[in-house]
């Protein structure tokens, strides 16, 4: 591990200094996978992997389908305050798409784009959730283009706002 790492070794050739064998190391191990090396390397080198962006159905599946899913986050957070949250398709549909622009026009940073989209449409909601204590409040496609359009259409806004 000390060779992995970078530090001086004492070996049978003297003592070497292995501050730059991370580097040469990587590249040695190009053809080889992960499960390949011994447990005590794999992590240790750097790995380049390369993706593809999201595409619209997968941001809304994401947004969806597990079990701990954004959605029933912000749900479950607004219960605490006694407010019934609802998500229409429609809505659901807008925030994926609208996260998909953002993703395009600026850094493509996946699906951690529906965070920053949801935090910007629910912000007013979940500041003032105290006050609507056993309402329904319905997220409707009106209310994510109301609170999220403007600035995803705006190159330079979408850049430091989400």
């Amino acid at each position: 591990m000390p060779i992995v790492e970078g530090s001086s070794v004492h070996t049978k050739l003297g003592m070497v200094k292995t501050d730059h064998i991370l580097f040469i190391a990587a590249g040695a191990f190009h053809t080889s996978k992960p499960s390949d090396l011994m447990p005590e390397l794999q992590g240790r080198f750097p790995l380049r992997v390369e993706l593809d962006s999201l595409d619209e159905e997968t941001l809304y599946r994401i947004l969806t389908e597990p079990n701990n899913s954004l959605i029933k986050q912000y749900e479950a957070l607004m219960a605490v305050e006694g407010v019934e949250l609802v998500f229409d398709e429609d809505a659901l549909r807008a925030i994926a798409s609208y996260s998909l622009q953002a993703n395009e026009k600026t850094e493509d940073i996946g699906a951690r784009r529906l965070h920053t989209v949801m935090e910007r449409i629910l912000e007013e909601i979940s500041f003032s959730a105290d006050e609507h204590s056993g309402e329904k409040i319905i997220v409707n496609a009106a209310l994510v283009k109301d609170k999220i359009g403007d600035v995803v259409e705006d190159e330079d806004t979408t850049r430091y706002i989400l």
